[in-house]
């Protein structure tokens, strides 16, 4: 048996045991039917759907930053997620019984970061054409649902620990911020004005220029 590559010590193990035991004595199977449905808006088939549709809107409308941006948070950032899968090696709570449908390693949850980075993203792309503040708390508000019922679900499924989904927020969030800061630069090419107004303004840099006294004046003598 080899080593994980990459070996962390978990303190929250306690925890995410017994919230693993707790749910498993709990399931039913109409109670899997309904978490099973919930956890498609994390899925890879559900978050390729959308994301085709966002794609050929933006090739639509030739915004080929916001394409760039989009291709690059969601599937960039899920594909660095499986990585460290990979690198972390941590089995998944559950790996038999007739609820269970999933494979692989269990760190971070692949559906909450893609649920993470898929209403994120969209989010950050809708907020700016929003001009109330109730408008906007209401559009990160749904995003943060959407992300927490995803990330329930795979808790009460059993294919994630709870530390797996709470990773997953967190690396994905961390991810949206840095594609932010990278598209930073892009706005100064025709990016759309719902993108532009999510950029953090340039400060503008005030320059001292210094201005010479008036040169005095010989008075003018008469005669």
């Amino acid at each position: 048996m080899t080593n994980p590559p990459l070996a962390i010590a978990n303190p929250f193990a306690g925890v995410d045991h017994g919230v693993a035991l707790w749910f498993h004595a709990h399931l039913t199977p109409a109670f899997v039917s309904v978490l099973r449905g919930i956890t498609e808006f994390g899925s890879s088939e559900w978050i390729a759907i959308v994301l085709s549709i966002a794609v050929l809107f933006f090739i639509f409308r030739r915004w080929w930053p916001s394409l760039l941006i989009m291709v690059v948070a969601v599937p960039g950032g899920m594909l660095l997620n499986e990585c460290v899968k990979i690198l972390v090696h941590r089995h998944r709570p559950f790996v038999d019984g007739w609820f269970v449908d999933w494979s692989g390693y269990s760190f971070a949850s692949g559906h909450t970061i893609g649920a993470t980075l898929l209403y994120g993203q969209l989010a950050l792309f809708i907020i700016p054409a929003i001009k109330s503040r109730r408008g906007r708390a209401l559009t990160i508000s749904a995003a943060s649902f959407v992300v927490a019922l995803v990330g329930f679900s795979r808790i009460a499924l059993g294919a994630h620990y709870l530390t797996d989904v709470l990773g997953g927020i967190f690396f994905g969030m961390i991810w949206l911020a840095l594609c932010l800061l990278v598209a930073r630069p892009l706005r100064r090419t025709a990016l759309p004005p719902v993108l532009a107004s999510v950029l953090p303004e340039t400060a503008a840099v005030l320059v001292p220029v210094p201005v010479e006294a008036d040169a005095p004046v010989a008075p003018v003598q008469t005669r």
